[in-house]
């Protein structure tokens, strides 16, 4: 573990003191020393990058390999936050040796600090082997994405007295297995507040209101990468979609325009090195000239006299 990481004991004191903890997802580097800098807890590598980085519909597409990469990315960017690799669906549904063996693949192989599963039922013996085998495990119930089909879609979860039960019965079972955390997501408030009143454990709420003792948001969403409808929990900390397709659309204006690259963005040579080249130029090609020694005459001259924007633009129609 790197000096200065978060570590289990202190997220357990976070939540008997009554401080809260604040995760958010992340997919690679530049986004993992952010999230540091602006002094997030734990960084969740999540599945959801199917959806706002891979592409997909969904999560379930998302293989071993790429959420291997992408937890990789992010543990070796940052040093104090708690990396959670995410399982991706099919990494522990066949066998709990199975999920032992994906689990040590992330600690191992991509430098996770703990991992995630979804659910409880089956998943509770997954839990049990993995932190048998000294990996902490997050559980997750509610909502759970990678079981959206079997849920009806993306819908609140324990909305019902029986169904509020079976959430809270889940939860106890995932930290009686073993579990240091567990994310309930789309659950009612009551329904969280008494989940995380009955735990010992932290929860981390996502849709699940401010009883919980923390909470995550994907990373694209609160930012504004993301446009269109949004689940009702996220809140828009920013616009940076707009931002980045207005910076995106200058640029090409400007490369289409000929504004940029401007002389402070190139790069010169010495003027003696300069001449050595021209000169070389000069004695290569046939008499009468080429359309490349001229190019080089134009570097030249470019170089000594610093050609106006407007000059470039009159000398290339010219050639038109």
């Amino acid at each position: 573990m790197k000096p200065g990481k978060l570590t289990l004991t202190q997220l357990a004191d976070m939540k008997h003191r009554g401080e809260k903890i604040v995760m958010v997802t992340a997919y690679d580097a530049p986004g993992a020393r952010l999230a540091e800098q602006a002094g997030i807890d734990m960084l969740l590598v999540g599945d959801t990058a199917g959806m706002v980085v891979l592409g997909h519909d969904g999560t379930v597409p998302v293989t071993m390999d790429e959420m291997l990469f992408m937890t990789r990315s992010v543990s070796g960017a940052v040093e104090r936050p708690l990396v959670v690799g995410d399982m991706p669906f099919g990494s522990y549904h066949v066998s709990d040796e199975d999920a032992l063996r994906n689990a040590i693949r992330f600690v191992k192989e991509a430098a996770a600090d703990v991992v995630k599963l979804e659910g409880a039922g089956p998943s509770l013996s997954r839990v049990r082997a993995i932190v048998a085998a000294g990996i902490p495990v997050m559980g997750h119930v509610g909502l759970t994405p990678q079981s959206e089909t079997i849920l009806g879609g993306f819908k609140t979860q324990g909305r019902t007295a029986a169904k509020a039960r079976q959430l809270l019965a889940d939860a106890l079972a995932l930290e009686a297995a073993g579990c240091f955390a567990i994310v309930l997501e789309a659950v009612p408030v009551p329904v969280a507040a008494r989940i995380t009143e009955s735990l010992t454990v932290p929860t981390i709420g996502i849709g699940a209101g401010a009883a919980c003792d923390g909470q995550v948001l994907v990373y694209h969403d609160l930012l504004g990468l993301t446009e269109g409808r949004a689940p009702r929990f996220v809140k828009r900390y920013a616009n940076l979609a707009e931002e980045i397709r207005g910076a995106l659309t200058t640029y090409a204006e400007e490369v289409r325009t000929g504004i940029y690259p401007a002389p402070e963005h190139t790069y010169a040579m010495p003027e003696d090195e300069l001449e050595l080249f021209s000169d070389a130029f000069s004695s290569e090609r046939p008499e009468g000239g080429t359309a490349s020694g001229a190019s080089a005459e134009r570097v030249e001259q470019g170089q000594r006299n610093g050609q106006s924007h407007g000059d470039q633009r009159r000398e290339r129609d010219a050639r038109h």
